[in-house]
């Protein structure tokens, strides 16, 4: 049987120990000409990592707040504007999973757990985190692990990375995952080796100073890692357990950092937000986050306790407080009139208690200052759909920037906003495209053909569900050829 030799996605891999720390000047990076170049095209790469994603999406809970996601897309665009390779393409997004995880993908995928971002006390841990992950991508080290060219097809070798992703974090669902995928007969190891950690330490460093963050973050959060490991008992998580943080690990990094001058580097009000927007929705008591941020709100500066009462705020529209949260989210609005997410907040507050005048007024109010803001353009599109104002929804959702027309809620909208259209042919056509966007191709195949038994279909329309029906069998009879 054919065999996947030397795949692996590379975890948060922070934890293979490196020799002890020496003073370093300027990285002078590998010589990029590896075999990997040979055995995967970029075309090839690209495909890897668009497969790769969907089949994430059946494995694992992927966020589709869009503030959220701008964040991440930000703060992940500033580190590889300063990487070794700026025009690689790189796509970022968080995991919705409470373990402490990173991982970078094919095609220059990012994933960052919600987990890990709650965990860090500062937006330059979080970019640590992720400029070493920049730099697995940037060094190759993903395709510098397959020594022979693989010929089982992208869509099945993307679904064994997912499956192995998974495993890290979750060992009896990546296992199920994995024998769905492979019914025994393809075989993987994952490899990770202390040359390529102490490459992405290196390399990452040098990035995170560049990109305006502090150098000396990434050995506090290794310290902080190694420091969490001691109180999880047999509970540690597994990526913990096969890769503890060490002394060295720590040492090292930390004698790096100490050649770049000390600094003061404030967090950014979007990752104070995004931290506290994770907080509220990840929260099992939302009692304690309600304290959690009651405390904050007496202490720091007059913007971190902005921050504190919009947690709170947003723990009140969660408990379906709506006049509560509306009067937190109203005086900040005022007060920080320039910051989409509290107008965008008093916003939602207004939609969620279903008074969807008030909410077209702020969105619309709200996006003549923000026009490109698609968070703003999103909460809108749901909220004229709940009042049902369809076509002008249409017109906001088309409005988006590509960026986001590429994700499974996108797709999802354009599905409701036809069927409210009275048009099920274009509404089964974009349900099938938001299975496909999720990893499940069987149900976008079903829906494309529900969408061609309806009637006076356009030549146009007909043209497009053929192809799209000809593209997801090919891919799901590819599938079955090689399990």
């Amino acid at each position: 049987m054919r065999s996947i030799p030397y795949l692996l996605v590379l975890g948060l891999s922070l934890f293979c120990p490196p020799p002890q720390a020496v003073e370093i000047e300027k990285i002078q990076l590998p010589d990029m000409g590896d075999s990997a170049g040979a055995i995967i095209s970029p075309l090839q790469e690209k495909e890897f990592g668009e497969a790769f994603f969907r089949n994430l999406h059946r494995q694992a809970e992927i966020n589709q707040d869009v503030e959220i996601q701008q964040y991440i897309e930000n703060i992940g665009r500033q580190l590889a504007s300063h990487s070794d390779t700026p025009s690689n393409p790189f796509h970022f997004f968080v995991v919705m999973d409470q373990n402490i995880n990173a991982f970078a993908g094919p095609g220059g995928y990012i994933g960052v757990n919600s987990g890990l971002i709650l965990l860090t006390e500062a937006e330059s841990e979080l970019a640590s985190v992720m400029a070493h992950e920049i730099a697995h991508v940037t060094q190759r080290h993903l395709y510098r692990s397959i020594e022979k060219a693989s010929k089982l097809s992208i869509p099945t070798v993307a679904a064994t990375l997912a499956a192995i992703l998974i495993g890290t974090q979750s060992p009896n669902m990546g296992q199920a995952a994995l024998m769905a995928i492979q019914a025994g007969n393809i075989q993987f190891q994952i490899d990770f080796t202390r040359d390529h950690e102490k490459e992405a330490d290196r390399v990452g460093m040098q990035t995170l100073a560049e990109a305006n963050f502090d150098p000396r973050a990434m050995p506090a959060f290794f310290e902080k890692l190694q420091q969490s490991t001691r109180y999880y008992g047999k509970g540690v998580p597994e990526f913990l357990r096969t890769h503890p943080v060490s002394e060295n690990r720590v040492a090292d990094t930390r004698g790096r950092a100490e050649i770049y001058p000390y600094r003061q580097y404030p967090d950014s009000l979007a990752y104070q937000l995004a931290k506290a927007k994770l907080t509220v929705v990840t929260a099992k008591d939302t009692k304690a986050a309600m304290q959690h941020f009651a405390t904050l709100e007496m202490q720091g500066t007059s913007e971190q306790r902005a921050v504190a009462r919009y947690g709170m705020g947003l723990v009140q529209l969660q408990n379906l407080q709506f006049a509560a949260a509306g009067q937190i989210f109203q005086q900040l609005a005022e007060q920080y009139p320039n910051q989409p997410q509290y107008i965008g907040a008093l916003a939602r507050t207004a939609n969620e208690s279903h008074d969807y005048e008030k909410a077209g007024k702020l969105y619309e109010s709200a996006l003549g200052r923000f026009p490109n803001n698609d968070a703003l353009k999103i909460e809108y599109t749901r909220s004229l759909l709940k009042g049902g104002r369809a076509e002008r929804a249409k017109q906001v959702l088309q409005s988006l920037s590509d960026g986001q027309k590429d994700q499974p809620f996108y797709y999802e909208l354009l599905a409701q906003i036809f069927a409210d259209l009275k048009q099920p042919g274009e509404s089964h056509r974009y349900t099938a495209e938001y299975y496909y966007a999720s990893g499940d191709t069987e149900s976008a195949i079903m829906q494309i053909r529900l969408a061609k038994q309806q009637p006076d279909l356009s030549f146009q329309l007909q043209a497009i569900l053929n192809e799209r029906l000809n593209f997801f069998l090919s891919e799901e009879e590819t599938r079955r050829v090689e399990r």
